[in-house]
C-alpha cells in the first residue's frame, strides 16, 4: 500500500494531497532545487528565472486550464486575440481605432491579475515555474507581438487618416496576419508542441 503524504502549500492557501510517495519525492526534490537557488543567488550569481518547484506545480495544475507540462495557460492570449479583433473592425468602424491606440503591452501575471480567470494566482506561480526552453521561447514570442503592434499602430493611424479604404485593409490584413501566426507559435508553445523560436521562425512570420 502506497504512503499518502498531505502536502500544504501555503503560497496558494490550498492543500494538495500527494497520491503517491512517487509524488511525494518530486516535491521534495523541488524543494531542494529551490533552496539550492535561493543560496545561489545569496552568493550573488544569476538565477534562472523561477523558484524551482516545476514539479510541484505540475501536480497543482492538473485538472486546470493549464498545460501540465509546460505550465503556460492560452488565457494569455485573449490579450492579442482583443487588439486583433479591434484592428479587424476598424476597415468598417473607423471610430474603433481609437480603442485600438488604448490598448498596450501586458505582462503575464498583470494579465491574469486583472481577468476572470478562476486560478488566476495559480496561473502566475506556475508560469514563474514553467520549464526554463518553454518560458524562453514563449516570452519571445510575446516580445515580437508586442513589437509588432506597437510598430503598427501609427502606421495604421496614418492610414485612417488618410481615408482610402484600399489601402487600410491591406495595412490592416498583413498587420493581423502576422498576428494571428504569432498566437498560433505561442500556442504551440503553451501546449508543448514546439519549445524554440529563432530567427528563422521570426522571418518565416514576418515576411508570409
Amino acid at each position: 500500500m502506497e504512503w499518502i503524504a498531505p502536502v500544504c502549500f501555503s503560497a496558494l492557501g490550498v492543500q494538495l494531497m500527494v497520491l503517491s510517495s512517487a509524488q511525494a519525492a518530486a516535491v521534495a526534490d523541488d524543494s531542494q532545487r529551490g533552496a539550492a537557488a535561493s543560496v545561489r543567488a545569496a552568493d550573488g550569481k544569476r538565477v534562472g528565472r523561477g523558484a524551482g518547484f516545476t514539479g510541484t506545480y505540475r501536480l497543482l495544475v492538473r485538472g486546470k486550464n493549464i498545460n501540465g507540462n509546460t505550465l503556460l495557460a492560452t488565457d494569455y492570449l485573449n490579450h492579442f486575440n482583443e487588439i486583433i479583433m479591434l484592428l479587424e473592425m476598424v476597415p468598417s468602424m473607423p471610430e474603433c481605432f481609437e480603442d485600438a491606440l488604448e490598448w498596450q503591452p501586458k505582462s503575464y501575471a498583470d494579465h491574469f491579475r486583472d481577468s476572470c480567470f478562476s486560478d488566476a494566482e495559480l496561473a502566475i506561480l506556475a508560469y514563474e515555474n514553467a520549464p526554463r526552453n518553454y518560458r524562453q521561447a514563449f516570452d519571445a514570442t510575446i516580445d515580437q507581438m508586442d513589437r509588432l503592434v506597437l510598430e503598427a499602430l501609427p502606421r495604421i493611424k496614418k492610414l485612417v487618416e488618410a481615408g482610402e479604404d484600399g489601402p487600410l485593409q491591406l495595412g490592416i490584413d498583413g498587420v493581423t496576419r502576422k498576428l494571428e501566426s504569432f498566437v498560433d507559435v505561442a500556442s504551440s508553445i503553451i501546449n508543448g508542441n514546439m519549445d524554440t523560436l529563432d530567427q528563422a521562425q521570426i522571418d518565416k512570420v514576418m515576411n508570409g
